[in-house]
């Protein structure tokens, strides 16, 4: 569990030298950003003190794997021919824990059904020097905010919220399990280099008005695809007067707005949390360089100058929000909820608020949830919805069980699940949402997507702060703004809830029995790790067949994709989380939640076979079988949402060939790229139009693959006509590698 205080000095003493030598280059005061970046740089890339849209290859500090993906991950680096990881890497199981009863039983039932996929975890973590966080231990990002962020560091991660530690300073990045195996297997990350987007905050926060607010406000500005290419970077007085905990919800949810990561300067704040959690010694160290870990004083002054886009906010100004339905970008201030709701249809009936998750489950959101839940106590009010509590780690759950918050929230009918995603990501029993009823529930979580929380397209999801839900759950009713409005109590009075208060920290400290780390054995070599072949849960992987160097041709239309395809919509969670470690029996949920443009249906498209309509899987895999190459068309920003690899390499397992797309999220591209599977956008977005259900498509200079060569797409339509449609693709000559022998991975394999 032990971080190492002496590769964090390191780090501090190669980004003095590294920032010296790109100001010197540049001539130009840099931002907290560009120092995280250049620091890292690749020793064949320190030249490259550049902005731009060129590729550079990065050295990140450590890697961070949730359960569910690090399954797929660790598979593929048990073919890269190492012996341990390359850098500190640790593994959290988080994903496979499902909310229906309450912490203990949920754990208990978890440890039973997943007891496969655990003890495979455990085996090759501990096979391959890498540390196991085991059930009930907590949310990786709130883990690792615990235990491992630090100011200044870079880090990847297999969950797309893997942009929480950028709360406390760094520059933290969600990617596919294949970016993972590079980095463990000692090789250079790669990284388009980012454009910046600066966030100047002013004033402060007070009253219900939440850290929560800031990023509500922001992806209501930026939308899902406005960050995309971009870090963020927060400052100003408005930044400084936040708590680390609370950045780390800002960062958190910038994943939403499609942003590389989020970050902020080092302050006290930070200083504070890594000293109540136990690591003086990274306190110390980060002090000794707090001029390299935050922006140049010129940068902050004429922000215009050194970003590529300010957005200014004014905290005294800023309202609570709540965002959705649906969507994490559309933003409403709570006094305007009302209007919105009736005009809408939206239910205004909460069925459930739910708090937690690893956006919001520290001590400090606990807290102000918690001291709502003791004023509606005090004042005669219990929740009028259900109301459950999700902490991110066993060590905020003992401590707010020692201080009694847990007490507080059973008085008010709430139940404590346990330490783990839960309904966040859609494991979650919720009893009647097989009924498909239209509903609404309200969560402090980060993503409201339909199906995302209980399967059920008709539950309207809102996101808030944890204060702002546990007042709605008290409430009731979408209607009410707590600044305001009043409730009737059990004795029929009129009373108005109190804005909350809470502490950043726990006064008396923080506690734990049992954080739940398993270190890796010293030596590893002698560990066996089991893969039964009859298992459904696990499946070792079958190296992906190489390009042939032909063109693709007789290709055929396995869907076009209509509107918002997320990563859940291309693979889904839920009750398919316990298939993340065997390829073929996930791809059995492949597009599924994709909506057809031809008939607005879900998992019903037409075969070119046979003329039926039949599901996704089904059909693609008929295709497959006949040896027919297939295409995947798409909407604007495809595959926004998590980082799952699975979505990109269930279509590769399946035969599909080419995604062809009016533009991509960041993660989804990079994974397409990563599994040898050709990822394209529409040179000219309206030839989307063009793309008919029973189309064929040649692809006729690929032969002729090159960086900053269009391709040329022959489209042949059922009657026989033809057109010819260009489009675009950003591979360079590393990543042409990747397609030319199959994935990335097989090209590591060849190097090793």
């Amino acid at each position: 569990m032990a971080f190492d205080i002496e590769m964090i000095k390191k780090v501090y003493a190669q980004m003095g030298a590294k920032v010296d030598k790109a100001r010197t280059i540049l001539d130009k005061p840099l931002t907290l950003t560009e120092k995280i970046l250049y620091a890292h740089l690749s020793e064949d890339a320190t030249e490259a003190f550049t902005r731009g849209e060129s590729y550079v290859n990065f050295n990140p500090d450590r890697v961070a794997m949730q359960d569910a993906t690090a399954q797929m991950a660790l598979l593929q680096f048990m073919q890269a021919g190492k012996n341990k990881a390359a850098v500190p890497s640790t593994v959290h199981a988080d994903h496979l824990i499902q909310a229906k009863v309450d912490a203990s039983k949920d754990l208990a039932t978890a440890k039973t059904t997943n007891k496969e996929v655990y003890d495979f975890l455990s085996s090759v973590t501990n096979r391959y020097g890498i540390g196991f966080w085991k059930p009930g231990a907590g949310i990786i990002h709130q883990v690792v905010l615990e235990n491992y962020a630090f100011p200044g560091g870079m880090m990847i991660g297999t969950d797309s919220h893997t942009v929480n530690a950028g709360g406390l300073g760094m520059i933290a990045i969600g990617v596919g399990g294949a970016d993972a195996v590079d980095v463990m297997a000692g090789m250079p990350w790669e990284l388009k280099f980012p454009k910046l987007i600066g966030v100047k905050l002013t004033g402060k926060l007070s009253g219900w008005t939440a850290p929560k607010d800031i990023i509500l406000k922001v992806a209501g500005i930026l939308t899902v695809k406005g960050g995309t290419g971009c870090i963020v970077e927060y400052f100003g007085e408005g930044a400084e007067s936040l708590s680390c905990t609370g950045k780390g919800t800002i960062c958190n949810m910038g994943a939403e707005i499609g942003a590389t990561t989020s970050t902020f300067g080092y302050d006290f704040s930070m200083e504070r949390y890594l000293r109540a959690t136990n690591r003086h010694d990274v306190a110390d160290a980060a002090n000794e360089v707090k001029d390299l870990l935050t922006a140049d004083n010129e940068v902050y002054a004429e922000p215009e100058k050194y970003f590529d886009q300010v957005i200014e906010i004014n905290l005294n100004e800023l309202e609570p929000h709540l965002n959705g339905p649906f969507t994490p970008d559309k933003a409403t201030p709570i006094s305007q909820m009302k209007e919105e709701a009736v005009k809408n249809g939206w239910p205004t009936k909460i069925e459930v608020g739910l708090i937690g998750s690893c956006t919001n489950s520290s001590y400090e959101d606990i807290s102000k949830a918690a001291s709502v839940a003791e004023d509606a106590v005090k004042k005669g009010l219990k929740a009028k919805a259900e109301f459950s509590i999700t902490p991110g780690s066993e060590q905020v759950r003992y401590t707010i069980d020692r201080d009694g918050m847990v007490d507080t929230f059973k008085k008010i009918n709430g139940v404590v699940f346990a330490n783990a995603c839960g309904p966040c990501i859609g494991m979650w029993a919720r009893m009647g949402a097989e009924k498909q009823e239209k509903n609404t529930i309200v969560h402090s979580f980060n993503r409201n997507f339909a199906k995302r929380a209980d399967g059920n397209p008709n539950t309207y999801a809102f996101v808030g702060s944890p204060e702002l839900v546990t007042a709605l759950a008290i409430a009731g009713d979408l209607r009410f703004n707590p600044l305001k409005d009043k409730l009737t109590n059990d004795k029929g009075e009129q009373v108005a809830l109190t804005p909350p208060t809470g502490d950043e920290l726990p006064p008396r400290g923080f506690d734990v029995e049992d954080p739940g780390y398993q270190a890796p054995a010293a030596d590893g070599s002698s560990v066996e790790v089991i893969v039964s072949p009859d298992s459904d849960r696990l499946q070792l992987l079958t190296p992906f067949a190489e390009w042939d160097g032909e063109n693709i041709t007789g290709a055929k239309l396995l869907i076009k994709a209509e509107g918002k395809c997320t990563t859940d919509h291309i693979s889904m969670a839920g009750p398919w989380l316990k298939y993340r470690g065997h390829l073929d029996n996930i791809s059995n949920n492949m597009l599924i939640g994709a909506v057809n443009k031809f008939n607005g249906e879900t998992n019903k498209v037409k075969s070119q076979l046979t003329g039926e309509y039949g599901e996704v899987p089904a059909t693609q895999r008929a295709y497959k079988e006949a040896g027919i190459p297939t295409v995947v068309v798409g909407d604007h920003n495809y595959g926004e949402g998590s980082s799952r690899e699975h979505a990109a390499m269930e279509p590769r397992h399946l035969g599909v060939k080419v995604v062809l797309v009016k533009s991509f999220a960041r993660i989804h591209e990079t994974n397409l790229k990563k599994q040898g599977m050709l990822g394209i956008t529409f040179a000219n977005e309206a030839d989307y139009d063009k793309i008919q259900e029973d189309d064929t498509f040649n692809f006729k200079d690929l032969k002729d693959f090159a960086p900053g060569k269009p391709l040329t797409v022959e489209i042949i339509h059922a009657d026989g006509s033809k057109e010819e449609i260009l489009a675009h693709h950003t591979y360079n000559l590393q990543q042409i590698e990747w397609f030319k022998n199959g994935s990335a991975l097989n090209l590591i394999k060849k190097q090793n």
